[in-house]
């Protein structure tokens, strides 16, 4: 075991050290000092050390932490907490990419007039922060529960910002009761694995499960733990949930809850199974099932991708179109999860980081259509390309990524995890779900171009609501889109660096 001095510990963590300290600045700065001035002015100044907080951890996570004994170790861990926090280069770029989803938020809410509580609501997009990064670096279920919890809270807070909007709260109170039904699931399933074993590191799991005889309790903890995960991930037939909370929360969370949230998730969950439950796996091949975790994820992964794209079919409001879609994509992930190799682990980390920032972007333009019509039905976005060319064009770039068309970043994450999933097991024995993946990614452009029929090709209403765009915002929707078009383009850039990180 590689000794530490403390200064080293604290070395470790100081990503999400910094982050705290962010979000007890921003509280103060807004209560004790901008407490009397406009809403707009107290949103800049909090954002401000909002997102100095967050970049000064993503400087630190790309420039800074980079352990100075033990530099031939793939992963370093806290030696008297094994398993509690590990620091490795893959966690790290994950983190990278959940701040950055983080400052996208904070920046989409810098001109919102849906809350007075200004510093509450930064704060608690930090610290939810702090469980995503706690979530990524967590290889023991202790943790994993705790930091799952963290992230919950402060999303289902989040969720119930807008007071005005009895939407909002409904939203919150839908996404709470739902969260802790799956909370209880997930516990019950945790503790009959540490009931089973004896131990809470995934590592220490996986060698218990080895044994030749595995005992018939362990299906029912591998059931009840996939529960409440697939309720953090919003899979079928856990989803019921999203609709209601992508519609009814401000949009910058309903932004959050959609990317940041499922990017922590997905890399946990990834993680649980191929480490601590690897000796469950089973399979899932075409006529050759044997059970385990896989065959559970492979029956929810074609639930999310039937249910989730053809619910969106008849979806009239863009918000719950999103919500569903981002059911049918919590199905594509999945397959990385299945593929349950370096490559399919990498391919879930891409996938799901591309469509984290595609869905920000998308939910941006969705938010100022909210804003200007009253709502955001498919017809509040009529002639949109007319008023708003560069905002319209943004919105098409986002779509036909979600929908997997080159030369955009969708279409390369998906390829990439079709090819996991099919190369996984023997004699492609789970091509079937890449079948259906493929057929219902197809079913997912039709209601893609319903939304840019109505930007494009559906006349303009007489009287338009006027779109009132901050530079901010205009600018980040912009630069989202480029990096959307430029990892389609060019995506040994971020894959290349997730390769050399495994």
């Amino acid at each position: 075991m590689i000794s530490f001095s403390y200064l080293e510990l604290l070395g470790l963590a100081a990503p999400e050290a910094i982050i705290v300290l962010a979000a007890l600045a921003v509280l103060a700065v807004d209560l004790l000092v901008m407490r009397e001035a406009s809403l707009r002015d107290r949103f800049l100044v909090s954002g401000l050390f909002a997102g100095v907080g967050l970049a000064a951890a993503t400087a630190w996570l790309l420039a800074v932490n980079v352990p100075p004994v033990g530099a031939h170790s793939a992963s370093l861990s806290l030696p008297m907490l094994p398993g509690m926090y590990v620091d490795e280069p893959l966690g790290r770029l994950v983190k990278v990419a959940i701040l950055i989803l983080a400052l996208g938020t904070i920046l989409l809410s810098l001109a919102g007039e849906f809350t007075r509580h200004v510093g509450e609501y930064l704060a608690l997009i930090l610290l939810a922060t702090v469980g995503m990064m706690l979530l990524v670096s967590a290889r023991d279920i202790l943790m994993i529960f705790l930091a799952l919890e963290l992230t919950s809270l402060c999303l289902y807070v989040l969720a119930a910002f807008n007071k005005r909007s009895p939407a909002s709260a409904e939203a919150a109170l839908k996404y709470f009761l739902f969260g802790g039904l799956a909370a209880a699931c997930t516990l019950f399933g945790l503790s009959y694995i540490y009931g089973l074993t004896g131990a809470t590191g995934l590592a220490e799991i996986a060698a218990k499960l080895a044994a030749p005889t595995p005992d018939p309790l362990l299906l029912a903890a591998v059931v009840l733990t996939l529960v409440g995960f697939g309720f953090k991930i919003a899979a079928a037939p856990f989803h019921l949930w999203a609709p209601d909370t992508y519609q009814g929360a401000p949009t910058p969370s309903a932004a959050f809850i959609a990317s940041g949230s499922k990017v922590a998730s997905f890399f946990v969950l990834a993680k649980l199974t191929s480490l601590g439950l690897a000796p469950a796996q089973g399979g899932a091949s075409w006529g050759a099932y044997t059970p385990g975790w896989v065959p559970v994820l492979a029956l929810l992964t074609v639930l999310s991708l039937v249910l989730g794209n053809l619910a969106a079919i008849a979806q009239t409001n863009v918000k719950r179109l999103l919500a569903y879609s981002a059911i049918a994509h919590a199905g594509y992930t999945l397959l990385g999860v299945l593929a349950g190799t370096p490559m399919g682990l990498t391919a879930l980390v891409f996938y799901i980081t591309t469509y984290g920032l595609t869905v920000l972007g998308a939910f941006g333009i969705v938010g100022l259509v909210e804003e200007a019509a009253g709502d955001c039905r498919l017809v509040d976005f009529a002639g949109l390309g007319r008023r708003e060319p560069a905002l319209a064009f943004c919105m098409m770039i986002f779509l036909l990524s979600l929908a997997g068309i080159p030369p955009l970043a969708g279409f390369f994450g998906k390829f990439y995890l079709f090819a996991a999933v099919a190369a996984a097991a023997p004699n492609l024995g789970m091509l079937w779900l890449v079948v259906v993946a493929v057929a219902m990614s197809a079913v997912s452009l039709y209601y893609y171009l319903q939304v840019l029929k109505q930007i494009y090709v559906a006349p303009s209403p007489e009287a338009p609501a006027s779109l009132r765009v901050p530079a901010t915002t205009r600018v980040l929707l912009i630069l989202i889109a480029a990096v959307v078009v430029l990892l389609g383009c060019a995506p040994n850039l971020l894959l290349g660096p997730l390769l050399a990180a495994q």
